[in-house]
């Protein structure tokens, strides 16, 4: 079998996994806790055919007229999967803090900035070789690489974190977040070795292509596990946790005012 026919065929699996993994997210009432997660589901199994479509049209002898429009909707949909992927990380990271509110308020704060600073870095620090509307691949390619790195550093900080935050292995927000890392390990390591050996560009985007199908079918059989929604857990005072979450909840609240008058007399300390 040819790398090309072996692409071809992988190519249209990926898209049937992508319309059963969307069904299977409806069906469970999943896009009710991973909205940006259900968008995303939505946007592969519209855009998908679509681009083929336009693909398959522009290639043949008469259809250059319809480069431009599959120029600008790949890269449409490129970017606002980009786009949609920061909204999957904060979801992520909300649902494996939710049972620490405390926490969550403050780590949800941080982890927008933490978003922003990530898009600057990497738009500034991008080498646009190119100008016009060829700036636009440089564009998307800046904000995929650096939602690549968010989420490695996500999954690194559930890993780390799992025992600390009490969160199951099963949950699906773990899943998704396990998923998503495969699949930008895959990009760093394929992007790597295809520049480096040109020669094996077909079997990589093959290897390529597979690992996304093993994403696929692993959130497929997290969305199928039984789901339950997380509550706030029994922990004993003297935990770390415990104690950041109170200190954390207690941030912002506003304390006891007193008004301040002419006397230069001490108030009283207030424990």
């Amino acid at each position: 079998m040819s790398s090309q026919l072996a692409l071809s065929i992988l190519s249209v699996a990926e898209f049937v996994l992508w319309v059963g993994l969307g069904f299977l997210f409806w069906k469970k009432g999943l896009a009710t806790r991973f909205p940006a997660m259900a968008s995303y589901l939505a946007l592969h199994v519209v855009a998908t055919p679509l681009l083929l479509i336009l693909l398959y049209i522009q290639s043949l002898p008469s259809g250059h007229s319809y480069f431009g429009a599959y120029f600008f909707s790949y890269w449409a949909v490129y970017i606002a999967s980009a786009v949609l992927l920061f909204f999957i990380c904060m979801e992520v990271f909300r649902s494996a803090l939710s049972s620490f509110p405390g926490l969550m308020k403050i780590g949800v704060v941080v982890f927008r900035w933490a978003i922003v600073v990530s898009i600057i870095v990497a738009l500034s620090s991008a080498s646009f070789m190119h100008r016009g509307i060829l700036m636009i691949p440089d564009i998307a390619f800046s904000l995929m690489r650096s939602v690549s790195v968010l989420e490695l550093c996500l999954l690194a900080f559930l890993c780390l974190s799992m025992n600390a935050l009490r969160l199951s292995i099963r949950d699906l927000a773990f899943g998704i977040a396990l998923g998503f890392g495969l699949m930008s390990a895959n990009d760093f390591v394929s992007s790597s070795l295809m520049s480096a050996h040109s020669s094996l560009t077909a079997p990589l985007q093959v290897v390529y292509e597979s690992l996304v199908l093993i994403s696929i079918l692993m959130w497929g059989a997290y969305s199928m596990l039984p789901q339950q929604s997380r509550k706030p857990v029994v922990m004993p005072v003297s935990s770390t946790v415990y104690r950041w979450n109170e200190i954390a909840s207690a941030l912002g609240h506003t304390g006891t005012q007193v008004a301040a008058g002419a006397s230069q007399q001490l108030l009283p300390h207030r424990r």
